[in-house]
């Protein structure tokens, strides 16, 4: 592993410093990203911790896509603590590739050595219903873009840990997508047509969306461990769908993804 550039290290210091005056806790070990419709999840981990606003924090980036707030929660879980991030900066809001994975590296400057990434994805594989949960197992990048400056030749394989993929398929009383699925990043926002719906899934691609790999790129860099975790929010990407249609299929299985997430961080060793 080589450690983050200098300077993006720098910033992430400097974010998590504050964060940690301002919440009162020096030290995470894991971070949760929050997916679009996913901002509820934090009450049921969490109900009686406030939520810390990360607008005006040092080189925090603004968030405008729908059902993304710049907001945290610091959740005593399990032993641990989990730092929840109520959403994320997506490559198509026009900023900086460092932007969108500050809000990342900020979490692993707090002291986090695990990733748990959640993101509503359209269904490429006609097997996935509206509302399936599925553990990434891979992942394809297709926005050209990488978040590593310079010849640090991470290894992306595995990177999406098997120990983590199997508590979460572990968890008791709930029910997810068997198998592992493959996600595919495209840059947004538009959505897909059913000629690259078509492309991507002979690509390999089980699911599509917006955010997750490069995030996982960034993570893998820093050596931390990854559990990335989709939720279907339209069954046939390739089709019509709304941004809010999305929010709300993805409200639904809030109570699912926290059953895992409790699941994972109690159980990991």
């Amino acid at each position: 592993m080589v450690p983050l550039m200098s300077e993006a290290a720098e910033r992430a210091a400097g974010t998590a410093g504050e964060l940690a005056r301002r919440i009162g806790v020096d030290h995470h070990d894991v971070l949760l990203i929050l997916g679009t419709g996913l901002t509820g999840l934090a009450e049921y981990l969490g109900s009686d911790c406030p939520s810390t606003p990360l607008d005006h924090l040092p080189y925090f980036p603004p968030y405008s896509a729908p059902g993304h707030r710049p907001e945290a929660w610091s959740v005593p879980l399990g032993g641990r603590r989990l730092l929840i991030l109520a959403g994320r900066r997506h490559l198509y809001e026009g900023s900086d590739l460092a932007d969108v994975v500050h809000p990342l590296r900020m979490g692993l400057a707090t002291g986090c050595r695990t990733v748990i990434l959640t993101a509503a994805v359209g269904a490429l594989d006609e097997g996935l219903s509206d509302g399936t949960v599925a553990t990434v197992a891979d992942q394809i990048n297709l926005t050209g873009r990488t978040p590593i400056d310079g010849p640090d030749f991470v290894d992306m394989v595995g990177a999406y840990d098997p120990e983590l993929r199997a508590l979460a398929l572990a968890t008791p009383e709930v029910e997810l997508h068997p198998t592992g699925v493959v996600y595919v990043q495209v840059p947004g926002p538009q959505f897909e047509t059913p000629a690259e719906a078509s492309m991507l899934r002979a690509m390999g691609a089980d699911v599509v969306g917006m955010s997750m790999a490069l995030e996982t790129i960034a993570a893998r860099q820093a050596g931390a461990r990854v559990l990335g975790l989709g939720m279907v929010t339209n069954a046939s990407a390739g089709t019509a769908v709304s941004a809010e249609a999305i929010g709300a299929v993805a409200l639904a299985a809030v109570p699912t993804v926290a059953a895992v997430v409790r699941h994972v961080v109690m159980s990991m060793t």
